[in-house]
């Protein structure tokens, strides 16, 4: 007998989550599952999936805190990453939901046949469909995601003052702490268009995190060149402004 799907059930509104419980329990007969769990939105959630062993996600897409869709975007980075299903009330979202290779989209009242052949697809899951998850992005994030000994850790997009490519890694700064994310500064810039700008090739700098800027004489030990960098709220650190950029500043000063 195999063993069964382990289901983790994120809904933000307990009454899905009992029904999406008894139509598992009525899937058993032709599927045998396990609810390892419930979460009522994606930041709940993605603290669940790193400490319990989960081959299903049942997700809502409309939810607080962390929508389905980005949620699904993290999910990829789980060192096993379990296979979505989407359950919603909404078809609107159904193309970008495909966009992130999801292994099936049901329209709540979820029916226990659907549900059954959609668990049924989940078992087939796998490395291609995952990788495909975290290459989506149908909407800008609220949160970016770094991964340290073995974790994800949620960086809210709001609290970043700056992005910058340090080798094959790209530095995310906080006020407090600097983050690394496995990820190009090139994608970064185009989802997150509207809340940073470039100041230069390897750096985006949040836009409501600039101060001013100022012509900097350059340093005695001739490591730093003269020429504009831009003050940071919240830091004593500058960033330099390449000369291509230098139209940022325009931008600033009016």
């Amino acid at each position: 007998m195999n063993s069964p799907l382990r289901v983790l059930i994120v809904d933000d509104e307990a009454p899905a989550r009992n029904r999406l419980r008894d139509v598992l329990a009525d899937c058993a007969a032709a599927l045998p599952v396990e609810v390892v769990g419930e979460a009522a939105n994606g930041i709940a959630a993605l603290e669940l999936l790193q400490s319990i062993a989960t081959d299903v996600v049942l997700l809502d897409i409309r939810m607080p805190g962390m929508d389905g869709l980005e949620l699904a975007q993290h999910l990829a980075r789980l060192a096993t990453p379990p296979a979505v299903v989407f359950t919603t009330a909404y078809d609107s979202y159904a193309i970008q939901a495909f966009e992130l290779s999801a292994v099936d989209y049901l329209l709540k009242p979820v029916r226990a046949e659907r549900l059954a052949a959609a668990l049924r697809k989940a078992q087939a899951f796998g490395p291609a469909q995952a990788a495909s998850l975290q290459q989506a992005a149908p909407q800008p994030r609220q949160f970016l995601s770094a991964c340290e000994r073995g974790r994800i850790l949620l960086v809210p997009v709001t609290e970043v003052i700056y992005l910058r490519a340090e080798q094959k890694y790209v530095a995310a700064r906080t006020a407090y702490r600097t983050y690394l994310l496995d990820e190009s500064l090139v994608n970064l810039e185009r989802e997150l268009a509207q809340q940073f700008v470039r100041v230069h090739r390897n750096s985006l700098v949040a836009r409501d995190a600039i101060e001013g800027f100022v012509m900097r004489d350059g340093a005695d030990d001739g490591e730093e060149a003269a020429g504009w960098v831009v003050l940071l709220r919240g830091l004593d650190e500058t960033l330099p402004v390449s000369r291509r950029q230098y139209a940022v500043i325009r931008q600033f000063k009016r």
